[in-house]
């Protein structure tokens, strides 16, 4: 979707392919077909936006066949499809079973990492609208928090640092701009916004910027008004944000709270989990382990990294932290100039939700993907953003 800027400027809205992870080519052209369409038919929009998620093997045929990414091309089209952002964070294997700490493989020390990212920006270029010269492509807060040391680090910097050239490159090659965001996570090395702002302003220009993730924002109980600000005052660009809510328990010590909150702890992904202390932030890498003795305080709320569908929290006691979307939405769109013009809707989690809670078939997925998307271009019209054909 398209919305035009009281400033004259579009920003886009997407929602993330991410939900209905493929590993392969024709696995992302059954997407188009089976979720994204009927998404776009039931939104009765000519055209809809898409976070698409390239995993590696289905990267590579694109770009080791011009044929394919041609034939990508043509079916985004003739599906009133279009892509201007590109999910790289996941790397394969987002559909497994357990993906838990794998989602954090290869990181920014490993040069798979910089080779697939590459390879995601060359094919954005051939994928954005033809009236589109923008393009971004979300990635991991450099890695994972445990083993990155400073040789690591030092190698990440270096990797980031040639990715930048390479997007210089690219646009004088094809004449598109393709910006990179880094995504600060719970449990990463950049877990923060203010954890991004030393890692970036060591950067070359700025083609490497933060994907705010409303979701991760709040699990880490950040203040989006001084996240923001701190990010503007270092001069660290926002290609990109992420629309999502996390999980919100107002009251763990209560037995009731803790039983519902053991209802989201499932195998599949990471749910870490937050409380703000008088002595700073403490966290879990999961829910479970969270919900386990004493391993958290619980005289003060608790938030999990759980992306809770936009339009549907929790039933209480359990709550989610869309007011903290809200929040950070008027702050990065709603002021005399966008702060980011690419935001994209990733709610990946309907299927990891308790059972009584997941779409039980297709359609039910594609319609609580509408339902998220209406959501989200209420919350855009709401402050004064248009609506475009």
């Amino acid at each position: 979707m398209r919305f035009r800027h009281p400033d004259g400027s579009t920003v886009h809205v997407a929602y993330c392919t991410n939900v209905h992870p493929a590993e392969t080519l024709d696995g992302v052209l059954a997407q188009l077909r089976d979720h994204c369409e009927p998404v776009r038919r039931c939104l009765g929009r000519d055209r809809l936006g898409i976070g698409l998620w390239l995993a590696k093997d289905a990267a590579r045929t694109l770009i080791t066949d011009p044929v394919a990414l041609r034939g990508l091309r043509a079916a985004l089209d003739r599906r009133g499809l279009e892509v201007v952002t590109l999910n790289g964070f996941p790397y394969e294997g987002f559909g497994a079973e357990e993906v838990k700490y794998r989602v954090y493989r290869p990181d920014w020390a490993d040069t798979e990492r910089l080779a697939h990212t590459t390879d995601l920006a060359r094919l954005l270029t051939a994928l954005l609208p033809d009236d589109v010269t923008e393009g971004t492509v979300s990635t991991l807060p450099l890695a994972w928090r445990t083993g990155f040391d400073e040789h690591a680090a030092a190698t990440a910097a270096a990797a980031l640092t040639t990715l930048s050239r390479r997007l210089d490159a690219l646009e004088e090659l094809t004449g598109k701009s393709i910006r990179v965001a880094l995504e600060p996570e719970p449990g990463c090395t950049v877990e923060t916004t203010a954890d991004a702002i030393g890692p970036l302003t060591a950067l070359p220009g700025d083609r490497i910027g933060v994907c705010v993730d409303t979701c991760h924002l709040a699990t880490s109980f950040e203040d989006p008004a001084t996240a923001l600000a701190d990010l503007e005052t270092a001069g660290v660009v926002i290609p990109k944000a992420q629309l999502s809510a996390a999980l919100h328990a107002e009251e763990p010590r209560r037995p009731e709270v803790r039983d519902a909150l053991a209802a989201f702890a499932e195998p599949r992904f990471l749910h870490q989990t937050r409380t703000l202390t008088p002595g700073g932030l403490r966290g879990t890498d999961d829910l479970g382990e969270a919900l386990a003795g004493d391993a958290l305080p619980d005289d003060a709320p608790w938030r999990a990294h759980f992306h809770v569908p936009l339009h549907a929290p929790p039933a209480p006691p359990l709550t989610s932290t869309l007011h903290v979307l809200q929040e950070a939405l008027a702050l990065l769109v709603g002021g005399v100039r966008p702060r980011t013009r690419h935001l994209e809707v990733e709610t990946y989690t309907w299927q990891a939700l308790p059972p009584e809670l997941r779409p039980r078939t297709r359609t039910q997925l594609v319609d609580g993907i509408v339902v998220e998307l209406a959501l989200a271009r209420d919350l855009l019209t709401g402050l004064g953003l248009k609506e475009l054909p």
